[in-house]
């Protein structure tokens, strides 16, 4: 064995779980019996296929009541919220809703001539390496798309959710995906980067860090291995002068606190129009003082530790930067006593903050949030834009042409009205800049694990 990965919960930073890693040559040898497994499972129908999913997600959804209480211990989540089981159902039921006919063949012609078509065909074994601060939720967008369209699937889960991965392969079991076809690994980088310059896959998913996704550009290279990188976000928001008030203090706080910012497009900066500046960053206080941070497996808990202590000393460290720089704290720590100096972090709002310091530029991931004065719609969007990352963008006005052009001009993969952190199954989820690329969900979630195959017959006449 290459050793174990430790498991280390954020609740009192014991290990939780732990689990041996596969050496390079087991885990070679659980990605042939994927690849050999892949195409019988691609010949069976398509609707057998999506049927037997659906049954893993059922046998998934099934497991929530002890998923709860897990997802809490491996990453801190309150159990109040309930786990990730609503969205899972959401976007399976949309993706098996869609794939026939988003896999159907694209018919040019049949004539007495020609029959000419376009069709998708699996690209064989699909490398999905998932994160651990939405484990189901992210996973499924890549390994729902990859199965119904009759790939096999290679799950890398996170270290900080092993037991997402566990539960994962266990479901799709169950449903009845064959073994081989879906299977979770335990492995290191060193290996996971080996594989992937092995020319091992058809298609790596990753969702984590910018630096993770160029590793595995990296190790890709040369290889022409297809990728879809979700990497990092500074989410921005912006609240218009006709915009409504208390909805936006909700959203856009929700967006910026909720699973203690650890959420890909979390809120971590905000831009509002000068006559509700003042307004606003009053109720955006007072908002976050109500938050009630602690043991997460306590149901009147509405605010749990980070997932591990590193990530909340890297918040802690742009917080301090910041107002050594100028910035002014509106939240008194004091008011958190649970705030422990480790993962337990006591949230802040940030004002009299710039686009010099860290907290408004580099990515936080944590319960923190800069809001910022603008005097209208371009400084708005000048900001918005001033950034190394593109994932979405929340616009808040009473006016939805308005927001549309806004959003025409702003770099982010999505744009949102009146709305923030929500993932809209029928559209694609994608980024720019050093959010990364690639498409998952919708229509184009299946063309990312599928290649294009065409038919040119030319029917021989007497």
């Amino acid at each position: 064995m290459s050793g174990k990965i430790k498991l280390v919960s954020p609740i009192d930073g014991a290990v939780h779980v732990e689990r041996d890693i596969l050496s390079p040559d087991q885990a070679r040898d659980a990605v042939a019996r994927a690849r050999a497994a892949q195409p019988e499972w691609a010949a069976r129908p398509l609707d057998e296929r999506i049927g037997l999913v659906m049954a893993g997600i059922d046998a998934l959804i099934a497991m929530n009541d002890e998923i709860v209480p897990e997802l809490a211990r491996m990453m801190g989540r309150p159990v109040r919220y309930g786990g990730e089981m609503g969205g899972v159902r959401e976007r399976a039921d949309y993706m098996a809703g869609i794939a026939t006919s988003a896999l159907a063949p694209q018919i040019a012609e049949d004539s007495d001539a020609f029959h000419r078509e376009l069709r998708r065909e699996p690209v064989g074994v699909v490398f999905v390496i998932a994160p651990w601060n939405y484990p189901y939720l992210t996973a499924i967008n890549a390994i729902l798309p990859a199965l119904m369209a009759g790939n096999s699937v290679v799950l890398k889960h996170a270290s900080q959710t092993l037991l997402a991965g566990d539960r994962l392969a266990r479901a799709m079991h169950q449903g009845g995906v064959p073994k081989d076809v879906f299977q979770n690994l335990i492995l290191d980088h060193a290996t996971t980067e080996a594989l992937i310059a092995e020319r091992s896959f058809g298609f790596v998913n990753f969702t984590g860090s910018v630096g993770g996704g160029q590793a595995i550009e990296r190790a890709a290279a040369g290889g022409f291995t297809g990728t879809g990188l979700e990497l990092g976000g500074k989410d921005p928001g912006y609240v218009a002068e006709d915009a409504d008030l208390d909805a936006a203090v909700d959203g856009l706080m929700d967006g910026a606190m909720f699973n203690s910012g650890q959420c890909c497009c979390g809120i971590e900066r905000i831009y509002v129009h000068d006559s509700l500046y003042d307004a606003f960053v009053a109720r955006a206080a007072d908002w976050v003082r109500d938050l009630r941070l602690g043991d997460p497996l306590d149901p009147e808990t509405t605010m749990g530790p980070m997932a591990h202590a590193r990530f909340a000393r890297l918040v802690r460290d742009q917080i301090g930067d910041a107002i050594a720089a100028g910035a002014r704290p509106l939240i008194d720590a004091g008011g958190f006593p649970a705030d422990d100096g480790g993962a337990y972090l006591a949230p802040q709002v940030l004002v009299d903050v710039t686009h010099d310091m860290r907290v408004m530029r580099e990515e936080s991931f944590g319960p923190v949030v800069g809001i910022m004065r603008v005097s209208g719609d371009d400084q708005a969007i000048e900001l918005m834009n001033d950034s190394d990352y593109g994932l979405t963008a929340s616009i808040w006005t009473s006016d939805a042409g308005r927001a549309a052009k806004i959003g025409n001009r702003l770099e982010t993969g999505t744009v949102f009205m009146n709305r923030c952190d929500y993932l809209d199954p029928a559209l694609c989820w994608t980024g720019v800049k050093d959010t990364g690329r690639g498409a998952s969900l919708s229509a184009l979630g299946f063309q990312a694990v599928t290649r294009p195959k065409s038919f040119h017959l030319k029917k021989v006449t007497a």
